[in-house]
């Protein structure tokens, strides 16, 4: 039962039924309501926030994970980059100085590969800026490596030549050291055993009994042969390549052919005494870049350093040449 409200009237000294209309009513019970849905409100608001939902904390576990890998990543490119740094240091302080190769250019090393705006689009997505210098950082290695790449072959290219440049160049005594009659006559000015004049002389003797097998000294091809009756006499010219040539002269016979290609070690001829010569030994020469050197200082491959002392020694002490 609905309680009923009276109100006083002064003017009639009677209480009067107080009439609350529709309007009054839905007012008071809207007034009433309103600070309630507002407290509602408020709080739905902080618990949404402060309450993922469980598709939200997936996609954060997710970013997460992303976040942390990408740090792992930039941590592995540190690494190789201290490890690129090391290489690159054996690069140019060992490699390229045993083979006697230029530094490499350092603007190759550190090549770009654009402008930066490349990476934009980059920092629209979460984790936005890790992505972009992660980005940065992978293809700063990715240009350090190919250029590492690069020296590498141009290295492995220049040790093949090396390799065959060893082969090559004169580097054993044309003949047998146990084949050897006396003293050899070295590279220097020399008593002409002829005209008795004191004259250069732009070779080495092997005094030797004719026949003796005379070896070519290092990998080429027969360049020349001459058959002289003066000077030289039966000579031999062999184009070792790289700049070397070698002459073999006062041959009695000839072992190889114009244009035949040997090996160091390869028989060539036979000593003789053919030419301007006062006995039977060979005339040996190295000749570097078109000029005459002393042979001496390419015997070291098939002689002990103590075989090698006797011969420089041997051929100081000779003052005479035989041709």
């Amino acid at each position: 039962m609905t309680r009923k409200k009276y109100r006083y009237n002064p003017k009639t000294l009677t209480y009067e039924e107080v009439k609350v209309t529709w309007g009054t009513r839905i007012l008071k019970i809207a007034l009433w309501l309103a600070p309630n849905i507002l407290f509602a409100g408020v709080a739905a608001y902080f618990f949404a926030r402060g309450v993922d939902s469980p598709r939200e904390r997936a996609l954060k576990a997710e970013l997460d994970a992303v976040k942390s890998e990408l740090s792992r990543i930039n941590q592995d490119v540190d690494l190789a980059n201290k490890v690129l740094d090391e290489i690159e240091r054996r690069d140019e302080n060992m490699y390229r100085l045993a083979l006697h190769a230029k530094s490499f250019p350092e603007e190759l090393r550190r090549m770009g590969t654009g402008g930066s705006d490349k990476y934009d689009d980059l920092l629209r997505l979460p984790n936005g800026e890790l992505i972009k210098n992660t980005s940065q950082n992978v293809d700063a290695l990715k240009r350090r490596l190919h250029a590492q790449r690069l020296s590498f072959d141009e290295l492995v290219k220049l040790a093949k030549q090396k390799e065959k440049l060893l082969a090559c160049v004169p580097a054993i005594q044309p003949v047998r050291n146990t084949q050897l009659k006396h003293a050899v006559s070295g590279f220097g000015y020399r008593i002409d055993p002829v005209y008795k004049t004191r004259h250069m002389h732009t070779g080495v003797d092997f005094t030797a009994n004719k026949g003796t097998e005379v070896f070519v000294t290092g990998d080429g091809i027969v360049k020349e042969i001459q058959s002289n009756n003066w000077g030289y006499g039966k000579c031999i010219i062999v184009d070792h390549g790289f700049g070397y040539q070698t002459l073999y002269a006062h041959l009695s016979a000839f072992k190889v052919k114009v244009g035949q290609k040997v090996k160091r070690g390869e028989l060539i001829g036979l000593i003789g005494s053919t030419g301007k010569s006062t006995g039977p030994h060979l005339h040996y020469e190295v000749i570097k870049d078109g000029t005459k050197v002393n042979p001496i200082g390419y015997f070291h491959s098939d002689l002990s350093p103590e075989q090698y002392e006797q011969l420089i020694e041997m051929s100081n002490n000779s003052n005479v040449a035989l041709d």
